[in-house]
């Protein structure tokens, strides 16, 4: 489990969409849920090759120095067929260098038996804030310094620099 989780960050975060054939199944299912204006996905998307297009592609295409956090990691040898985790991300828009840092919660799903791989993922974007260009370096810097991609909550709230806008996240990652 904690492999495909892993898999499917380095696939998002690196713009590498072929790695999400190691880790979802082909008729794999996607739900946004996105609680913020500060970013838009379609609702649902079906088929690994549209999760590819919508998450990694897209995504890719639009932003950069993007880093996932899973706040929580699976146990090791956790053969469960879900799994849930609070998540937070950092990234700099490519065209314009703003800031995104926001958090939210994954819902995984995963096929039984071998191969295993997630068959359906959920993901509720809670909150969303945007920064100017001039907190890309601080950001960045932090982001670049935490454990990754597993990293506590608290972590990740104690070493966030002091800028305002960030309050939203850090509160709500706090509660």
């Amino acid at each position: 489990m904690e492999t495909l989780l892993l898999t499917y960050i380095l696939a998002k975060d690196g713009n590498r969409p072929h790695l999400l054939r190691r880790a979802f199944a082909e008729d794999a299912r996607l739900e946004m849920v996105v609680n913020t204006g500060a970013i838009s996905f379609p609702p649902i998307v079906r088929s690994r090759e549209d999760i590819a297009d919508v998450l990694v592609r897209q995504f890719g295409a639009k932003y950069e120095n993007i880093y996932t956090f899973c706040l929580d990691r699976p146990e090791p040898d956790d053969r469960s067929d879900r799994f849930s985790c609070r998540w937070a991300v950092g990234m700099t828009e490519k065209a314009t260098g703003v800031v995104r840092v926001g958090y939210g919660d994954y819902e995984w799903r995963f096929s039984h038996p071998a191969p295993r791989l997630v068959e359906y993922l959920r993901i509720t974007i809670e909150t969303m804030v945007v920064l100017p260009d001039s907190d890309g370096d601080r950001i960045s810097d932090w982001l670049s310094g935490l454990p990754y991609p597993w990293c506590a909550a608290a972590t990740f709230v104690k070493t966030a620099p002091g800028i305002a806008a960030l309050r939203p996240v850090m509160d709500g990652l706090k509660g």
